[in-house]
């Protein structure tokens, strides 16, 4: 049994047996050194500091508190306001404004929304007549468009593993992004009007005038993935400075035009932002560790013997990549199944002729599905719990946009150009 056998197999044990993430790649890895490789042990804390040492990690804790601050700040209620005064009259009118608000708030946040919006729309929604079941399964489909519109954490951090243009990124995760989003709005509606539920009559007749009243009442909140998004493709700003434009923005727009901001909001946001920046930190770190040794005993070229002794064609070989993913997503979180994979699977497919960046989407994507199959289904516990039903209704009422998500992956995966178009457009090759 070679060092690699033993590393792959450790991981899984202690996965299976519930151990921490970053913890399972740093045992497994220390395991294998151990017991087969004649490695000094000095390559574990050379890896682990040149994981760490990355400036564009600086990005994902300063958007997450830039979406904390924003949504304390009232931003995310005002944003919710305008959509609901949009679509809120049609049928799946809450549904729909729950997809395009978790959509809104992904461009400012770079996070996922389920608890953000969910709070705020899953009571309307019961209020309204929606079932529990519908209402918690559009706020947790809603929420897996967080992980695709830009700015996206997922693609931050695929970007640093693959050494790939994150603005690259970043701009091709835009047409798939809403691709995504108006799949799952005609699902939500599609579902409502076949329930026949969902129109809020609560709502007074659709005036432009009020409308426009009320758009510029909240200006400043609707500017917000303007000025953020706005800042990195016009060149002035690098995503990890367009991270701090997001919180002075935030801070400018709760604390001196909303007048929502206070202290103890603040600390909170500075909090968890902090808490989700020691986490990433430590999987990444972990994570180059674990990369390094399987870039020694060759993981990625004898896995691309693997894939390449079934088929040579690249499509076959993102499917199976894919079909993978789905498998795994049931049991890893997308953060952890980035950072072990990428690694392995970005020399597989640059060797069969697949662009870096479309891969980058076609992993989000696929990794999307992954929030909401049990029994892992970070979106299932949190909007179960926010509507207060069994968390198995939840992943039942889930299907339809699951089999809809299939389709999108399915249609980005076989036309790249779906992808690739922004990032040619704008040079970022």
């Amino acid at each position: 049994m070679d060092t690699l056998s033993i590393l792959l197999i450790s991981l899984v044990v202690l996965l299976l047996f519930g151990v921490p993430v970053y913890m399972v790649l740093i045992s497994s890895t220390m395991i294998s050194l151990f017991a087969f490789s004649s490695l000094p042990l000095t390559v574990i804390h050379n890896a682990l500091f040149e994981g760490l040492n990355s400036f564009p990690l600086l990005a994902i804790p300063c958007f997450v508190v830039a979406g904390t601050l924003m949504e304390q700040g009232g931003v995310t209620g005002q944003i919710i306001d305008v959509v609901k005064m949009l679509v809120g009259r049609m049928y799946g009118g809450l549904g729909i404004t729950t997809i395009m608000a978790c959509t809104f708030f992904a461009a400012i946040s770079g996070s996922g929304t389920v608890a953000a919006v969910g709070t705020l729309l899953i009571p309307s929604m019961l209020r309204q007549g929606y079932s529990p079941q519908y209402a918690a399964s559009v706020s947790s489909s809603g929420g897996t468009v967080g992980i695709l519109i830009p700015p996206s954490n997922p693609l931050i951090i695929y970007g640093i593993i693959g050494n790939v243009s994150i603005t690259g990124l970043f701009t091709a995760g835009f047409i798939p992004g809403f691709i995504v989003a108006f799949a799952l709005i005609l699902t939500a509606w599609s579902l409502a009007k076949r329930d026949k539920v969902g129109i809020d009559v609560g709502l007074p007749p659709f005036s432009a005038v009020i409308f426009l009243k009320i758009c510029f009442r909240n200006i400043f909140s609707l500017l917000t993935p303007f000025i953020i998004l706005g800042s990195i493709y016009s060149g002035i700003c690098t995503p990890v400075e367009a991270s701090i434009v997001a919180i002075i923005w935030s801070l400018f727009v709760g604390g001196v035009i909303n007048r929502a901001l206070n202290a103890k909001k603040i600390y909170a946001a500075l909090l968890e932002g902090a808490m989700l920046c020691g986490v990433v930190l430590l999987i990444v770190g972990a994570s180059t560790l674990f990369g390094k040794i399987l870039t020694i005993e060759q993981a990625p070229q004898r896995l691309a013997n693997i894939f390449l002794s079934i088929s040579q064609d690249k499509y076959v070989i993102l499917l199976l990549i894919q079909a993978m993913l789905f498998l795994l997503g049931m049991f890893l979180e997308t953060l952890a199944t980035l950072i072990i994979l990428v690694p392995v699977l970005l020399p597989v497919v640059i060797h069969v002729g697949v662009d870096p960046i479309h891969f980058g989407i076609i992993l989000v994507v696929s990794n999307e599905i992954a929030l909401l199959t049990p029994p892992l289904g970070v979106n299932l516990f949190v909007s179960s719990r926010i509507a207060n039903i069994p968390v198995e209704k939840v992943a039942v009422g889930v299907l339809p946009y699951i089999i809809v998500l299939l389709f999108c992956s399915l249609l980005i995966t076989f036309v790249p150009q779906i992808s690739l178009f922004l990032p040619h457009f704008f040079g970022y090759f």
